[in-house]
């Protein structure tokens, strides 16, 4: 016979654990299984190991899918003042990192403590390193099997996630269950990720290590955040952050020194004629990176020898200097996975299938990819909190 719970969620990541604790402490039955062998392992490497929990600055607008109105529901409902509430409850210290990115003081150690914690006040039977070998639907009831038992409930809950980051045990399982139950999936892909570049940009790619504040811009998308010169292409925030919206072909384009005014070349050669270009350009970029760009740009000597129309090139190209990524470092490297599950197919205030009552979606596996700095996960707070009060 086979053991009988009112729900059973797949995932103990952040959504997971977060949607089980909020069903059990409504008086479900809940089974929460895991394939690895602890619970909430991203959550641990997250931040740095101290976890960006949310992001106070939410908005339906930082986050990418087909369908741009469906993250609304959920996030109006369950915001980052109420996570925060809910850190602040267990005594965890916090701080406000830059752009609304809130972290634990100490450790991401405590945001998995306070989910098991949350489990256990609403007795959710936890299991982990349990392999999933298979799963069906009918009459009414999904059946689970795993290990040497088979388990069964009304109610069936996908948040395993998408297959960034392999190497922790994430995999595209959600796709392939989704599909078996008739729902569509949008075209996965890495996302927050770093960019590679082609051999010809070497001259680039020899400053690996070297970071400066720029503005990135890939079509619509832009951001003024860090950006990182690495031995393969580009990284830091600026870069990971228009990686989400970047296709193969797309020019990323970056804007060093953003801020300046324009004619701020010109004026440095009225004010500094004997200054050399490189010289001006080191005072608010690293010596390596102002080489190189002088090296491109092709202009040597004192300012007051180039002619304004030069300076005035040279701006233009400082201001959107173009690179023609060849690839990106893949899953491996991406923090999160843009597409997934299609949202055309759930319920935007429950997270349940339209057609295949019963069943579930929740946090990355779902085609909603937020921006960096703790936005994904309030999506798996708000969009588990959905399905936790629904089942």
């Amino acid at each position: 016979m086979n053991e009988a719970y009112d729900a059973i969620v797949l995932g103990a990541g952040a959504a997971g654990l977060f949607c089980a604790a909020t069903a059990g402490q409504r008086g479900r039955r809940v089974l929460l299984l895991d394939h690895a062998d602890q619970p909430g392992k991203k959550i641990l490497i997250s931040g740095g190991g101290r976890c960006n929990f949310t992001n106070m600055h939410t908005a339906p607008d930082r986050y990418l899918s087909q369908n741009p109105h469906f993250a609304k529901s959920a996030l109006s409902r369950y915001t980052a003042a109420d996570f925060l509430a809910l850190v602040e409850s267990y005594g965890i210290a916090w701080h406000e990192k830059t752009l609304g990115q809130l972290f634990c003081d100490e450790s991401a150690k405590q945001i998995v403590a306070m989910l098991l914690e949350e489990c256990a006040k609403g007795g959710v039977d936890l299991r982990c390193g349990e392999a999933i070998r298979g799963v069906d639907h009918a009459d009414g009831l999904y059946r689970v099997a795993f290990g040497d038992q088979t388990v069964q409930a009304p109610a069936l809950v996908i948040a395993t996630g998408g297959p960034s980051i392999p190497k922790m045990g994430a995999t595209g399982f959600a796709y392939d269950l989704a599909r078996q139950f008739g729902l569509k999936v949008v075209q996965p892909r890495p996302a927050l990720v770093p960019l590679t570049l082609p051999a010809d940009d070497t001259l680039f790619r020899d400053l690996s290590g070297v970071s400066t504040e720029v503005i990135a811009r890939c079509g619509k998308a832009a951001f003024r955040e860090a950006t990182l010169f690495t031995h393969r292409g580009l990284s830091g925030p600026a870069i990971l952050q228009v990686s989400s919206y970047w296709q193969r072909g797309d020019t990323v384009t970056t804007q060093f020194l953003p801020g300046r005014e324009e004619g701020w070349l010109k004026a440095a050669k009225r004010e500094r004629p004997k200054a050399g270009l490189r010289k001006v350009l080191s005072e608010g970029l690293p010596d390596r990176l102002a080489e190189a760009l002088c090296e491109r740009l092709g202009l040597e000597g004192e300012l007051g020898n180039l002619s304004d129309k030069a300076l005035s090139a040279a701006e233009a190209k400082l201001a959107r200097w173009p690179f023609v990524p060849n690839g990106s470092e893949g899953f491996a490297k991406a923090e999160v996975t843009a597409g997934g599950i299609d949202t055309s197919g759930l319920s935007s205030k429950t997270m349940e299938a339209r057609k295949v009552p019963g069943l579930y979606v929740i946090g990355e596996a779902v085609d909603v990819t937020g921006w960096l700095g703790g936005y994904n996960f309030q999506w798996a707070w708000a969009s588990a909190r959905a399905a936790g009060l629904a089942l």
